[in-house]
């Protein structure tokens, strides 16, 4: 096994617990507010970076500990801009993330599991084995990554962060929760919740616990259907969590936080494109204030799903609006490189090719 493994990442401590491993090994505890500035504001990827610690002390630290940094494994570039990462973790598992530049903002799409174990039909990610989650720094390691790129290849900064690509984020509840806290904190990123979005495939007894937490980001619902009988078809996990126990699970969370809510529906031809649909979708939505996205499917290899005609889900969308229900219609990006929502995959061989 690789010596590196061995040793514990550094950003796997707290401050309290760095500034104990440091008066252990017989250095000033103040030295912890250094150490944490270089990993979470500056980013460092090695203790080497540190210069403003004594060389003593950074051959110390390297010896206890290692960094485990994320890197790039290969990039794949958009016509429309798009650039979809796939990430390799210190132990060789491959995950994906994808800068979506638009005029208006840049937006890092971040995985939060290697692999997933929902099995929604629709979804490449599904198809896939769940490996194990991602640990706090290696979520905020995409997010420093990926806006490395918006400034080198747009000149600028990233603005939002969807926790939507690969795995389910509740179900690495505290680790999704600590990146969002080193990523939003003033000696981290500083980056604002209300551009950070959690997206879940609804697992009700943790959206009850986003409302005991009080989180601060906001919270998207992927819905697809507003009818137990269909979205058990194509989401497993509706068969623990139905409708009805979402709803309260949703409920009991905007009353906890008095955060809207955003459903996420995917609109597949002749599944769920009806009008009669979009009337359950309505009726779902006067639960509380919410609004929904409608998402273009964007075909896999492994469904026979198809994305619904045009005007069929323009029809839909007016449906919503003339019943209240705030709608917008997004339009998938990335789609020729495989970056799209739904698509993000890695298999066995390219993981191979990517290792070797």
């Amino acid at each position: 096994m690789d010596l590196q493994v061995k040793r514990l990442d550094i950003r796997n401590l707290s401050f309290d617990e760095i500034q104990k491993r440091l008066i252990e090994i017989g250095e000033q505890g103040f030295r912890a507010k250094q150490i944490w500035e270089w990993l979470w504001k500056k980013s460092a990827r090695s203790f080497d970076e540190m210069n403003n610690l004594s060389k003593n002390l950074r051959e110390k630290l390297a010896e206890q500990f290692i960094i485990n940094a994320v890197d790039i494994s290969n990039s794949q570039f958009s016509n429309d801009k798009t650039i979809k990462n796939s990430f390799r973790l210190y132990d060789n598992n491959l995950i994906e993330g994808v800068l979506i530049p638009t005029p208006e903002r840049m937006t890092a799409c971040v995985s939060s599991q290697v692999g997933c174990s929902l099995t929604c039909k629709f979804c490449a990610t599904g198809y896939m084995d769940r490996k194990r989650n991602l640990d706090a720094a290696e979520i905020y390691d995409q997010v420093v990554l990926i806006d490395q790129q918006a400034r080198q290849n747009y000149g600028i900064p990233l603005s939002n962060i969807v926790y939507m690509g690969m795995g389910e984020p509740l179900l690495n509840y505290a680790n999704v929760l600590k990146s969002i806290e080193r990523i939003t904190a003033e000696d981290g990123l500083n980056m604002s919740y209300k551009r950070i979005t959690v997206s879940t495939a609804g697992i009700a007894k943790m959206i009850k616990k986003l409302g005991d937490d009080k989180v601060k980001f906001n919270l998207a619902l992927s819905l697809h259907a507003a009818n137990d009988k269909k979205r058990n078809e194509i989401m497993p996990i509706n068969e623990q969590n139905s409708l009805k126990s979402l709803a309260e699970a949703l409920k009991y969370y905007f009353a906890k936080t008095k955060n809207p809510v955003t459903y996420e529906y995917i609109i597949f031809d002749g599944f769920n494109d009806e009008l009669a649909d979009a009337a359950e979708l309505a009726k779902f939505c006067k639960h509380l204030p919410c609004k929904v996205n409608i998402i273009e499917y964007n075909p896999i290899s492994f469904a026979a799903f198809t994305n619904a005609e045009e005007d069929k889900v323009e029809k839909f969308a007016d449906y919503l609006r003339r019943h209240g229900v705030t709608t917008n219609i997004r339009r998938s990006r990335g789609k020729d490189i495989d970056a799209a929502c739904g698509q993000l995959a890695t298999n066995e061989k390219s993981a191979e090719a990517a290792i070797s």
